[in-house]
């Protein structure tokens, strides 16, 4: 038994090329993996050992593309998808394009154009094609971990890429073991693959099968799976995380309509996509020669998109409610300001997802819009730590200020959010001694005060600056003179959406897919203990 694999390793370990024609299985035969498993466990234990800290910041899980277009390049098609989409995820990135029963797969470690190249793409040939680049939730940050996750059915391979994350991740992998699965990865999203085709295998159809494993699964997931004979789109019942339908340009009325999936409607522009509209919550979409059709698997669906896509995780080209995110952030500012007045000769914004609120704050205040941090975009991981008097300036690699800007000025410093406040201290240190008189921050989002078990990473709760201070606290600690937040109720007003249409668990505690205690216990350490006695062991 294959796994089609083709890896180019950045470390000096062997290479595996490999493009298979994967036979039809017995019942709950599984693939193995074809690549040199002492090869991904040395690439991910030198990333493990030489990574940065972790970014003051939630970080998104995933971006996932898909499309089905027998005429087209659908390679490249998905790679620059994905490049499009790179901001939901750095650490690795994947293609798995199908050409009738034979996939070709290519992922690895790094960015998508550190992961691909013209000659790779060249050996992805196929009709549809589903992509992936993936920031890690669940599942350690390692090749083997990479996605998409490719496993064997009697009708066919299936390539699925995953954006969200399981609550019922435990009591899934242990019934996918108990029936004698050979998982091969630490990830969620394997389960799903072979939830998909566990029912596959017993006889069901794609359609069926899939329907019959997203009834399984419990959380966040947004997911493009390939096979065969067509592709298909689906997100929970709550829809939590974002997946978008568009349609290629024809080049004549009579040629069929080509769809593709992505995370984000900037996937579809990047390949001159049109949008058609959201896949909606607890919706199947099977996309085939035929075109595309509609099933809704989950008739008590109630939307829940993660209220953090607008705020901070989407692009803000990227379209969502009808409009650009950009549109959004421009009224919260607005909306920050009459919430949070300041007495301030300048209004800045810490870069880049901090601009638009801050271009709203000056609008609604009347207070000059500048610049006064300029970032650095092309500052990623480095594996070369810097000198000690280089970490003792701080954020200097990432931000520096204008000080003939700041000097003398009284400033208003905006931002999306703050988690743990060490970002926050460094920026606000910056700006004094860059010579501004005063500084008063103010921050787009409430506090954040509870971890996401939806796709999102976030720290334990000890760790969330405002779970355990005050705004006063918060204030003292980072050194700023005034620090205020957006309100929740100004938050769900401005999208001019239904508030019960969001899921704001991380600012509330209210989570809307029910969260296991034992999950619970390892994030939530500052409510209350819940007795072991009380736990369900199902």
């Amino acid at each position: 038994m294959f796994w089609a694999a083709l890896f180019i390793c950045k470390v000096p370990v062997p290479t595996t090329f490999a493009v298979f024609t994967i036979p039809e299985p017995s019942k709950r035969m599984m693939p193995k993996p074809s690549f040199p498993q002492g090869a991904a466990l040395h690439h991910s234990e030198a990333s493990v050992a030489l990574s940065e800290l972790p970014p003051d910041k939630p970080e998104e899980a995933c971006g996932v593309f898909g499309v089905y277009a027998p005429e087209q390049d659908v390679a490249k098609l998905t790679y620059f998808g994905l490049y499009a989409l790179q901001h939901r995820g750095q650490e690795s990135a994947g293609i798995a394009a199908f050409d009738g029963k034979t996939v070709h797969l290519h992922k690895d470690m790094g960015l998508v154009s550190q992961v691909f190249s013209e000659a790779i793409l060249q050996e992805l040939p196929g009709q549809l094609a589903v992509g992936h680049t993936r920031y890690s939730t669940t599942g350690t940050s390692r090749v083997v971990n990479a996605q998409p996750a490719v496993v064997q059915t009697r009708l066919g391979p299936l390539a699925l890429a995953h954006n969200g994350n399981l609550v019922n991740t435990a009591n899934l992998r242990e019934e996918l073991l108990q029936n004698n699965h050979n998982l091969i990865t630490t990830t969620d999203s394997e389960l799903i693959a072979f939830a998909i085709a566990e029912a596959v295998n017993d006889g069901k159809t794609w359609l069926d099968g899939a329907i019959h494993a997203f009834q399984r699964c419990q959380g966040a997931f947004s997911l493009a799976i390939a096979t065969p004979d067509g592709l298909i789109g689906t997100r929970d019942p709550n829809g939590i995380r974002p997946l978008v339908i568009g349609t290629l340009p024809r080049h004549d009325d009579t040629a069929p309509l080509r769809y593709v999936l992505a995370s984000e409607t900037c996937g579809l522009d990047i390949i001159g996509a049109d949008y058609v509209r959201d896949v909606a919550p607890g919706e199947l979409v099977w996309i085939t020669d035929a075109g595309l059709v509609s099933q809704q698997w989950a008739p008590q669906a109630q939307p829940k998109l993660c209220i953090f896509e607008m705020i901070y995780f989407a692009r803000p080209d990227s379209l969502m409610q009808a409009e650009s995110l950009y549109s959004y952030r421009i009224r919260i500012g607005q909306r920050l300001a009459q919430e949070s007045p300041a007495e301030a000769d300048l209004v800045i914004a810490v870069p880049d997802s901090g601009i638009p609120a801050a271009i709203g704050y000056s609008q609604a205040s009347g207070i000059p819009y500048g610049e006064g941090l300029i970032k650095n975009r092309y500052v990623g991981r480095t594996f070369i730590q810097p000198t000690q008097a280089m970490r003792e300036s701080g954020i200097r690699m990432k931000l520096n200020t204008l000080k003939d800007v700041l000097n003398g000025k009284r400033v208003v410093i905006v931002d999306d959010s703050i988690v743990r406040g060490t970002t926050s201290r460094k920026i606000v240190k910056a700006l004094r001694d860059a010579g501004a008189t005063e500084v008063h921050m103010r921050i787009s989002s409430p506090p954040v005060t509870h971890p996401c078990f939806y796709g999102i990473d976030t720290d334990n709760q000890d760790q969330l600056i405002a779970a355990t201070k005050s705004v006063a606290e918060i204030a003292t600690q980072i050194g700023v003179d005034s620090l205020e937040y957006l309100s929740w109720e100004g938050m769900l007003v401005t999208t001019r959406d239904h508030p019960d249409h969001f899921c704001s668990a991380c600012f509330t505690g209210d989570y809307p897919v029910t969260v296991p205690e034992m999950l619970k216990r390892s994030k939530l350490v500052l409510e209350k203990p819940v007795s072991l006695a009380t736990v369900p062991t199902a």
